[in-house]
């Protein structure tokens, strides 16, 4: 029978499989674009500039989410029993005690971020504080703590880099062959046969890789949640507190207003009402979620088999 502890380390075999799926993805793609313009400059310049504003982003992280959700930072005196928490868990995880903010929104939610341990974000709505109880938020933010002790900002961002340097080489390859009327500078009579072979093999693969890229990055994500639930309940040593919290949250009616396409990925629930469906999660749906199906995260936890 799984446990935790064998969900943490599949999750985590999983998340490392995907990212070399996702690589190897960019070298194919890459690899295309450089037999069919006999330049691999171009790829280069593509990755660098993928590369620039992700790791920008990155940097950035903590005050771009912040101000996109228009969280507020709150004191000691203004929420006691959040800071204890909060301070608790961070000693037990051996982590620094991240900045604690609070979002004025009725929904129940919260996300964390920072591009490393010492510069943690932790944030939760005001609904999350009104109707949780405590062994239910400690669950919540043991998740969220976990986020920042796993390093998931970091792998977030490896992952927008690569899809988005796979999207941006298959947008050359695209303007190339629009531009060159499908020809290539490598073709001759010698190869011609074989050029037609890889011609449409590049063109099947520039046509699917971007649509590749992004289920294998909500793939990760929703590993990344799995693994987090895990590392938190393992962390509370008290799984129920947050498979408590996640029935609260899914059937939460209330719409998040702080939330956007953007951040969604980053909170401990998909912030939008339309992914929270009542029942076992249609595969198609699944698929395109940022976030793993409820009910499979509290089976997860209370190891339903």
């Amino acid at each position: 029978m799984e446990t935790l502890y064998s969900h943490k380390d599949s999750n985590i075999r999983k998340t490392w499989l995907l990212m070399a799926i996702f690589i190897s993805i960019l070298i194919g793609v890459g690899w295309f674009l450089s037999y069919l313009s006999a330049s691999p400059a171009v790829l280069y310049l593509s990755v660098v500039i993928s590369l620039l504003m992700s790791v920008g982003s990155y940097w950035f992280s903590d005050k771009l989410v912040i101000a996109m959700t228009h969280a507020k930072p709150v004191t000691k005196e203004d929420a006691a029993e959040l800071y204890r928490i909060v301070e608790n868990l961070s000693i037990t995880a051996g982590l620094p005690v991240p900045k604690i903010y609070v979002m004025d929104d009725a929904a129940l939610n919260a996300f964390a971020t920072g591009r490393n341990p010492e510069h943690g974000v932790v944030a939760v709505t005001r609904g999350l504080l009104n109707r949780l109880d405590r062994t239910e938020l400690e669950g919540v933010i043991a998740h969220e703590l976990s986020h920042i002790g796993n390093r998931d900002m970091l792998v977030s961002t490896v992952m927008v880099v690569l899809a988005g340097s796979i999207v941006m080489v298959s947008d050359l390859m695209t303007r190339h062959m629009l531009w060159s009327g499908g020809s290539s500078g490598r073709r001759d009579s010698r190869d011609g046969g074989a050029h037609g072979v890889i011609l449409a093999i590049g063109i099947a693969a520039m046509l699917i890789a971007p649509l590749f890229a992004t289920l294998i990055r909500l793939a990760i994500s929703r590993k990344r949640e799995f693994l987090a639930d895990a590392s938190g309940a393992l962390l509370t040593r008290y799984p129920e507190g947050l498979a408590n919290a996640l029935e609260k949250i899914s059937s939460d009616p209330n719409q998040m207003r702080s939330a956007n396409n953007a951040t969604a990925h980053l909170f401990f629930e998909n912030p939008f009402k339309a992914d929270k469906r009542g029942g076992k999660t249609p595969w198609l749906a699944k698929i395109f979620m940022t976030h793993p199906p409820v009910e499979e995260r509290i089976k997860a936890l209370r190891g339903v088999s």
